[in-house]
């Protein structure tokens, strides 16, 4: 297995060799503007461009919570759009993350790492402005990616 590593830094500028994937977690709403995907748009046009024209056509794709789409940013450099959260606001079910659609996202996401021989760079997913609770993502990333031999870091911005 591959531990996964815990380091100080920005998720969008990934600290590794070879080819690289950045996830976050997307709602299935649409909206994109708030958390992380502020710095995404910030250094790339195109995982916002991809992820509002999936959004759009949804009747003909696999948009979804659970679904993932990768979008190249730079030679051997992804970025990965996981939708998991459902609507961007807690209500009467709890927070917006949805821990069995980040599990499906995080398995398709492995495969990808796999195919690509990429390493997995990411923010904590799902604990911002989705609600979820770490210790409860931790195990999701380590099972789907880690186990899996997939290297994963994970950035935790400095203020």
């Amino acid at each position: 297995m591959t531990p996964l590593r815990e380091i100080q830094g920005d998720a969008t500028s990934p600290q590794a060799a070879g080819p690289k994937i950045i996830a976050h977690i997307c709602n299935d709403l649409g909206g994109w503007g708030k958390g992380f995907v502020l710095a995404v748009s910030r250094r790339w046009p195109e995982p916002e461009r991809d992820y509002r024209d999936w959004h759009r056509r949804r009747s003909r794709n696999d948009f979804g919570l659970g679904a993932v789409r990768l979008v190249p940013v730079a030679p051997a450099l992804w970025v990965a759009n996981m939708v998991g959260q459902h609507g961007m606001r807690t209500g009467s079910k709890g927070p917006p993350i949805r821990y069995d659609a980040v599990a499906r996202c995080l398995a398709t996401l492995g495969d990808e790492a796999l195919r690509l021989h990429a390493s997995v760079h990411m923010p904590r997913i799902g604990c911002g402005l989705a609600g979820g609770r770490w210790e409860l993502i931790s195990p999701l990333i380590t099972q789907h990616l880690c186990e899996r031999e997939v290297p994963v870091t994970v950035y935790d911005y400095g203020q």
